[in-house]
């Protein structure tokens, strides 16, 4: 973990047992092997399902879904939350444990969205499928949209493009952020998540030769060129993550459009530590952050 020295050390912890289910070359295996490694690595930090919180498996605009739903649920906003994973990578089982913690730590209905996956399936596939969702269950009441990583990139996607979302919090978003901006160059090698692996990522959604996705807005919602309508923001960035720079730049961007946004960038962590909030103080932190922030647009979109 060269560099990374300074690192608390329950997160130190948290990257080497990541890095020993999961190696940082893992984008050198076949995407079979990534998976299968991915898999593994987010069940080493599972956690049981907080009492009275139930799931159920359903299908909504013929993707599949899995609805949490905590015993006392506090508000009709339904939480619609879309799973990182470089778009190739990751599904309902891999973030099973923190939809289940997110509804019960806000005692909101969540719905994760199982949607397909590259290299099979490319660019709009995730998108098409992220958006259907969210307005089929926004058809039925308040939304909130969610996402880590790629889908936190979804998340802001189908929010410039689906009227009426209540609000978004996007957790260490890749948004397709100009790999020159400041966290791309300080953080090229940080752990969990190096600049190669943005660009392998990137890349892998677009058909070969396919130069003119890289400025859709509905796959880089950075490349947008409006903001005005987008609703109410919650962005939580990682201290030592290339990406940390995407959410600063969207920031700004919400900003002088007048768009109300808080960013919170979380010092000492890194990205994918959404997985560490039972195991490291900074990422239990963040999370009580997160939940707290989701519940407040809850509150909000009933209020407003």
């Amino acid at each position: 973990m060269r560099d990374y020295g300074f690192l608390p050390a329950d997160v130190r912890a948290f990257i080497a047992d990541s890095e020993a289910a999961l190696p940082p070359d893992a984008t050198q295996f076949s995407i079979a092997e990534q998976r299968a490694l991915y898999d593994r690595m987010c069940q080493l930090f599972d956690a049981p399902i907080p009492p009275g919180v139930a799931c159920t498996d359903r299908s909504i605009a013929g993707v599949a879904c899995r609805e949490y739903t905590p015993a006392r649920a506090q508000a009709s906003v339904t939480v619609v939350y879309f799973h990182g994973g470089g778009f190739v990578v990751g599904g309902l089982e891999s973030h099973h444990a923190i939809c289940a913690d997110l509804a019960a730590a806000t005692a909101l209905r969540l719905i994760a969205v199982d949607y397909r996956l590259s290299p099979e399936h490319l660019h709009p596939a995730a998108y098409d499928d992220a958006k259907a969702v969210a307005m089929a269950v926004a058809a039925e009441g308040p939304v909130v949209l969610a996402g880590d990583s790629a889908g936190g990139a979804l998340a802001a996607a189908v929010a410039a493009h689906v009227p009426g979302i209540r609000g978004q919090v996007l957790i260490y978003p890749g948004l397709g952020g100009d790999r020159n901006l400041p966290s791309y160059q300080r953080h090229p090698n940080a752990p969990m998540l190096s600049r190669d692996d943005v660009l392998f990522y990137a890349g892998i959604r677009f058909a070969p030769g396919d130069t003119g996705s890289f400025g859709d807005p509905t796959a880089m919602p950075l490349a947008a060129t409006e903001f005005g309508h987008l609703p109410p923001t919650a962005i939580f960035t990682a201290a030592c993550d290339p990406l940390a720079s995407d959410g600063v730049e969207y920031a700004a961007r919400l900003a002088e459009a007048g768009v109300p946004v808080d960013l919170t960038e979380e010092p000492g962590l890194v990205h994918g530590y959404l997985r560490a909030r039972h195991r490291a103080e900074s990422a239990r932190g963040s999370f009580a952050r997160i939940a707290a922030a989701l519940a407040a647009m809850a509150r909000a979109s009933q209020t407003g």
